[in-house]
């Protein structure tokens, strides 16, 4: 069978974002397997599957089952056949898949930084003296608090629209929000600030997407036409400390990898619930491969939780 033949089904999540992100992939997909653009829908159409993470939205995903319930769905088409391949946001993938499904491509990524919001101060050391911080992430409450105890943490749910316009009603006097989604949806000045990727590293993979398919279909041209090296190897090394620290919605973990020449630089921290106490690690590697690069995370990563001691996670209950 010719790649022009192919029928590629793409799934992906009902959200603004997600459906953007899709129809980048589904262009590219789509030249890859050599049709007209024009014929995008055609040739590889876009299947919105609602996932449990979609339906919940009165409390944090760690209370129903982790960041895996954005894809979980998802993932069950896939097995099914329903689909050939899905479109993630790679900080929501779980450091494990289920047995037949693999990360069969990484396209270039996008800006990894958070962006911080508000309409009462520029940046985020400015705020004033109690704020409210609206987030649904551990990590950025826990990173937050860590340098601000004195801020009061407001569960933020929704899409980043939902976001925006809670933030513009008042609930909350700032957010925080990847960068990377707000450049996807042409929303980026709404910034006020950016934060600094080394001094609070962002989610494991964040500004990344993954291209998740069955085992058999990792080698098919049209999927690694979309993958970009350089950004698999940060990637790598991230998700390596994600899986040293067994990386869930109950585990605040941020990481940031960079290519600088021919090394690799990581940071890696993690804090404890109540954003108290704060383990970090940095270090570099001459880059090779892949393996060498998770290897760097996971020894960062487990350094890290042994240190720790076991007081990372949230408590179920």
């Amino acid at each position: 069978m010719t790649s022009k033949s192919l029928k590629v089904r793409i799934g992906t999540r009902g959200s603004k974002l997600a459906v953007t992100q899709s129809r980048m992939m589904q262009q590219r997909i789509c030249a890859a397997l050599g049709h007209d653009l024009a014929e995008a829908d055609d040739v590889c159409p876009l299947v919105i599957i609602t996932t449990s993470g979609d339906i919940i939205q009165d409390r944090r995903l760690l209370e129903a089952g982790g960041k895996g319930l954005f894809i979980k769905e998802i993932e069950e088409a896939m097995l099914d056949g329903r689909i050939d391949c899905a479109i993630h946001s790679m900080k929501d993938v779980p450091a494990q898949l289920p047995p037949g499904l693999v990360i069969a491509a990484i396209p270039e990524r996008e800006d990894p930084r958070d962006a911080f919001i508000s309409h009462k101060a520029a940046r985020f050391e400015d705020l004033p003296h109690g704020a409210k911080l609206g987030t649904a992430s551990l990590r950025r409450q826990t990173q937050c608090l860590f340098k601000r105890p004195d801020l009061v943490v407001e569960l933020f749910r929704g899409n980043v629209d939902t976001r925006l316009a809670k933030l513009e009603a008042g609930v909350v006097d700032a957010t925080l929000l990847a960068l990377s989604g707000l450049n996807r949806l042409g929303l980026s000045h709404v910034a006020a600030s950016l934060i600094d990727p080394i001094e609070s590293p962002p989610a494991p993979g964040q500004g990344a997407l993954a291209i998740e398919s069955r085992a058999e279909l990792a080698n098919e041209p049209w999927l690694q036409a979309l993958h970009h090296a350089p950004t698999a190897l940060c990637v790598a090394a991230e998700r390596g400390a994600l899986e040293a620290l067994e990386g869930s919605c109950r585990t605040a973990i941020g990481a940031h990898a960079r290519l600088v020449a021919d090394d690799l630089d990581i940071v890696v921290e993690a804090l404890t619930p109540d954003g108290r106490k704060r383990f970090r690690r940095e270090a570099s590697v001459r880059m090779t491969g892949i393996g060498p690069a998770r290897a760097l995370g996971l020894e960062l990563g487990r350094s890290i939780a042994e240190e720790a001691g076991g007081i990372l996670a949230l408590p179920f209950g």
